[in-house]
């Protein structure tokens, strides 16, 4: 079975949604919703979430997937893995700050 790994901007997203979630609605929430988006990560390699490509204008190969307020982005390493590229909140503009965490 692959391996799921969080790449560095899918890291720093994970720590801003956890600060914001912290301090809106408290810690105990906060750590629910990340333990729901490392369960969702889990979820991947048996298809127990509904992944749909990338959508062609952001010029890379990989998939998303919704989790409640998110969107994770995720591609095959070269290794098999599972690489969780970053997570971008629905009213982000998704274009620009998928290219700002994938370096393009």
């Amino acid at each position: 079975m692959a391996a799921v790994r969080v790449q560095q901007a899918a890291s720093h997203r994970l720590d801003e949604i956890y600060r914001y979630t912290r301090d809106r609605w408290g810690p105990e929430q906060a750590e629910h919703y990340i333990s729901g988006l490392f369960a969702s990560f889990g979820k991947i390699e048996s298809h127990a979430v509904l992944s749909r490509p990338v959508p062609a204008e952001f010029g890379v190969e990989g998939y998303l997937f919704r989790y409640e307020q998110h969107f994770v982005y995720w591609r095959r390493l070269a290794n098999g893995d599972v690489g969780i590229v970053t997570i971008l909140h629905e009213r982000m503009h998704q274009i620009d700050r998928f290219r700002e965490d994938f370096g393009s």
